[in-house]
């Protein structure tokens, strides 16, 4: 049994501990922001907060998660008023839309670990996630934006 607690709200699996966050908080709970991208953990898509630090929900078993808190890019703020979520929309970040929650939930990683990023080490927290519409200067530019509000 996996007992922990997500987006506020405390749940047990009492399912395979080796199936990956991804698939539960998708498939079971219907939490459908997180996104499958590659399955391998190369794209970033599916990044969610596991005990505030960001992992790639495709590769990370439900027993990592045991005792813990998880936070989707649905709990991250409810009404999407997140500094990087406000960011997003000031920068008008989002093309076809399909990466932006493992990007939103990356940048917020960041900026709760370290407040006042530089550009060097956004780009360097940022680079495990894809963007295939390329609009990686819009992303910076949004965690930027957000840096000055968290």
């Amino acid at each position: 049994m996996v007992s922990l607690t997500i987006n506020g709200v405390r749940r047990e699996f009492d399912g395979d501990p080796d199936m990956p966050i991804l698939w539960y908080v998708r498939d079971e709970l219907g939490l459908s922001g997180t996104k499958f991208g590659c399955g391998r953990a190369l794209c970033g898509a599916c990044t969610v907060h596991l005990n505030g630090n960001a992992v790639r929900a495709c590769v990370t078993p439900m027993s990592a998660a045991s005792g813990g808190e998880l936070t989707t890019i649905e709990g991250l703020d409810p009404d999407g008023e997140h500094p990087v979520q406000r960011a997003w929309r000031k920068h008008n970040v989002p093309q076809c839309g399909y990466c932006q929650s493992g990007q939103i939930m990356q940048a917020a990683a960041l900026l709760a670990a370290t407040p006042e990023p530089s550009e060097t080490e956004i780009v360097n927290a940022m680079r495990g996630n894809i963007c295939r519409c390329g609009t990686y200067q819009r992303i910076l530019a949004a965690v930027r934006t957000a840096a000055s509000e968290v």
